[in-house]
């Protein structure tokens, strides 16, 4: 159990465990009063008189008498009123299901962005973006191992499921030392460990995807698995729709086989040897896959048939495995060692095959296939230590080690032609190379009581970068500290120096599998920033939390593409299409949450600004003027609620409202002078920009709204969820566009009112 609270009722002291469960808690000899507690289980009590190093492990009941409760923050001991970390926020999985989605799907990252400082891209996208940063700025780690590609379907969903998922927890600033190598965010993802009692699981069938989920024992109550898959089947819907268009738009000449989908699974055993040693072993693997073959026969009057084909296979996912080793050296010294391998692949290839008969005799044929690969393979090894020498003290420290290999991208060009006796063929592969490079971390910090008024946690965080013969290093520390005016109100601060090596390459609002993923080199250095906040955190009556932060947040060697520069059209390296500038953003947020009770939920307001500068020689955006960062939105409000009538039925709503988005628009046209590659001049209307992100949206509103009904059958229970995105139907702008006929912008709606429902068992 991950932050299960152990307290000594004498000495009034007390720990939580880590994510691995384990705890250490040095008291003095005499009396011992000790208290087992985690939110949804018995309590447990246990006394006793100390006289030496004891060793105790406790298994905690389910309390099933105890109606849900759903706690948003201030579950850990270093959260909330007590805590000394700020800016972060724990959620659990049983909120994150009952929030009404797009589609029905339920989706973590979608429910994280109805927090404070954290925005969404364009509507129904899973795009993450916290306190103006990009969405290359974000760690998101599974099982401690780092995810490159989060994002289905372009970006509307994402590739983490809930079934497969047992804890979350957001850190937006303040970050620990333990984290590093991203600016903006760190998202901890823990994968549940299985069952060690009973077999247990959970189906659903939803109109765009099922899935499952199985836990349990396996041969003893040592060895336990989690096994998790999901599967989308939009090339099972679009059939029908398909069939329709051969018969009546093809006809009998042309054949057509299409289809798009994505899956996941998750994998996850764990065995323990002894009280002091424990191994797991965690896998995932998921893809999107896009597909298309059309055949198209054509016979002429001269004997002569034609026969054309055009196919396109189009592919990208992730692949991560992990093992990890947990021993405890000793009472107060805890390690977990961990291996892992992690692949990001994009792969898209097209090709057209013609042949051309006479009568029956193949006459002559045409073969041509292009291929674009690119990629990230990454072999990782880490030690991570908790040392716990007495209750003041928490005290975290480690090392890792990653051997990175970039492949930004290469294109294979192959053509296979033969007409009669004459062969020819071309096999030509070209574009970058690939870039290999070391990364090496070291940090320590410590969780530090220093008297009841104040706590502070401190780090340091210290990493280097390798790569084509440079070598980068920085040094990060870390500080975030407590000062306790009174049991239920506190003020916390914290600093952050954080550094990144790697960049992500978009030119697009929707995340895409083309954007691509390259590495610092000798040209392009590392990012940087530096963040400071400022918080008030209050609990009334253990019913209420409120939490009011500002932050500012400085940047630099951000990168973007140059004008006019994308992922596609030219054969030079990419970094020659890009520029490095600086940003900053700055904020308030406000958090009211209610944890308790049957009714439960939250408020969550966000003025923010996000600005970029490029104003280098050679690398100006925006003639070097300042701008808006595409994603700079001033006012972001989250209203979730969810109320549980009875064990039969509950329901839940969202509400959300946003300033509008970003966008780049021309002001005005005018005549300009092309020369073409004929050696004319011709003369065209050309738009005129002014300033980049001149232009922003209307503003977005939407409420969601969900209803389950639950019934108990003989081997478990039924749940039928009945949900509606865009309850009101408000016509949200997904994209504008000028109307050159009408003279005037028109606006794009792709989401309007949509209900789903869907039916999960859970055995």
């Amino acid at each position: 159990m991950i932050s299960a609270a152990v307290f000594d009722a004498t000495s009034a002291k007390g720990v939580v465990t880590n994510t691995y469960g384990f705890y250490s808690l040095t008291i003095p000899k005499g009396k011992v009063q000790l208290s087992y507690s985690y939110v949804g289980y018995n309590s447990k009590k246990i006394n006793f008189t100390l006289a030496k190093d004891t060793v105790i492990n406790v298994k905690l009941t389910e309390n099933t008498n105890l109606q849900e409760v759903t706690v948003i923050g201030g579950a850990r001991r270093e959260f909330g009123v007590q805590g000394s970390q700020m800016s972060a926020i724990e959620v659990p999985i049983a909120q994150i299901k009952t929030v009404p989605m797009l589609f029905g799907e339920t989706d973590v990252l979608k429910v994280l962005q109805l927090l404070p400082g954290v925005q969404g891209g364009t509507e129904g996208s899973a795009g993450f973006y916290v306190r103006g940063g990009g969405p290359d700025e974000n760690l998101f780690l599974l099982d401690g191992i780092p995810v490159y590609n989060v994002n289905h379907a372009g970006g509307f969903f994402s590739v983490f499921n809930a079934d497969a998922i047992k804890n979350v927890t957001l850190y937006k600033g303040g970050f620990p030392a333990r984290f590093g190598g991203r600016l903006s965010s760190v998202l901890d993802i823990t994968m549940n460990d299985g069952n060690n009692k009973k077999i247990t699981g959970n189906v659903a069938i939803g109109l765009i995807s099922s899935k499952f989920n199985v836990e349990g024992p396996l041969l003893s109550e040592k060895t336990t698995f989690n096994i998790s898959a999901r599967r989308t089947y939009y090339d099972i819907l679009t059939q029908p729709l398909l069939a329709w268009y051969q018969k009546e738009i093809m006809g009998d000449e042309g054949k057509l086989k299409a289809g798009y989908y994505f899956y996941d699974l998750n994998a996850k055993i764990s065995h323990k040897f002894s009280d002091r040693d424990r191994l797991f072993l965690s896998f995932y693997m998921g893809d999107d896959v896009i597909y298309s073959n059309v055949r198209m026969n054509r016979s002429r009057e001269d004997d002569y048939t034609n026969e054309n084909r055009l196919k396109m296979d189009w592919k990208w996912g992730n692949m991560i495995t992990a093992l990890r080793w947990n021993h405890i050296i000793n009472n107060k010294l805890f390690m977990n060692a961990t291996a892992a391998f992690t692949q990001y692949r994009f792969y898209v290839g097209m090709g057209t095959e013609s042949n051309k008969y006479y009568k029956q005799d193949l006459e002559s044929t045409t073969e041509l296939n292009l291929g674009y690969n690119s990629g990230i393979v990454d072999y990782t090894g880490k030690v991570d230590f908790d040392y716990s020498p007495n209750p003041a003290h928490d005290i975290k420290f480690g090392t890792s080690y990653n051997y990175h290999t970039f492949r930004p991208g290469v294109i294979a060009f192959q053509l296979d032609a033969s007409r009669n006796d004459t062969v020819t063929k071309t096999d030509t592969t070209f574009g970058d190379k690939p870039i290999y490079a070391h990364e090496m971390t070291l940090y320590v910090e410590d969780n530090w009581n220093i008297g009841n008024i104040l706590k502070a946690n401190i780090g340091l965080h210290a990493s280097a970068f390798q790569v084509q013969d440079k070598f980068y290093y920085s040094v990060q520390p870390r500080v975030n500290a407590r000062l306790l005016l009174s049991k239920d109100l506190s003020l916390k601060t914290g600093y952050a120096y954080m550094s990144q090596y790697i960049h992500l390459l978009s030119n697009s609002d929707i995340s895409m599998p083309t954007d691509l993923w390259v590495p610092v080199t000798k040209h392009i250095v590392p990012m940087n920033s530096h963040q400071v906040s400022l918080g008030m955190f209050y609990n009334l009556k253990n019913l209420f939390d409120l939490s009011v932060e500002g932050y500012y947040k400085s940047m630099n060697n951000l990168l973007e593409y140059k004008e006019g520069a994308s992922f596609f059209g030219s054969s030079t390296g990419w970094e020659e299409k890009v520029c490095m500038g600086r940003g900053w953003a700055y904020g308030v947020e406000f958090l009211l949450q209610k944890t308790i009770g049957n009714t439960t939920g939250w408020i969550a307001y966000t003025w923010a600004k996000a600005e970029r500068k490029f104003d280098r020689p050679g690398e100006t955006l925006n003639f070097g003027k300042t701008f808006h960062a595409k994603y700079d939105r001033r006012h972001d409000i989250s209203i979730v609620a969810s109320h549980k009538f009875n064990s039969k039925i509950d329901v839940a709503a969202t509400w959300v409202f946003s300033t509008g988005n970003c966008g780049t628009l021309s002001t005005q046209n005018y005549l300009g002078i092309i020369h073409n590659i004929s050696n004319f001049y011709d003369f065209s209307s050309l738009p005129y920009i002014e300033q980049r992100n001149n232009f922003r949206m209307p503003n977005y509103h939407r409420m969601d709204l969900g209803v389950n009904f639950h019934k108990q059958h003989k081997y478990g229970i039924g749940t039928w969820n009945i949900s509606v995105y865009n309850a009101y139907n408000q016509q949200n702008p997904f994209f504008v566009y000028v109307d050159d006929v009408a003279k005037k912008l028109m606006q794009v709606t792709i989401f309007p009112i949509m209900p789903s429902v869907s039916y999960s068992f859970k055995f």
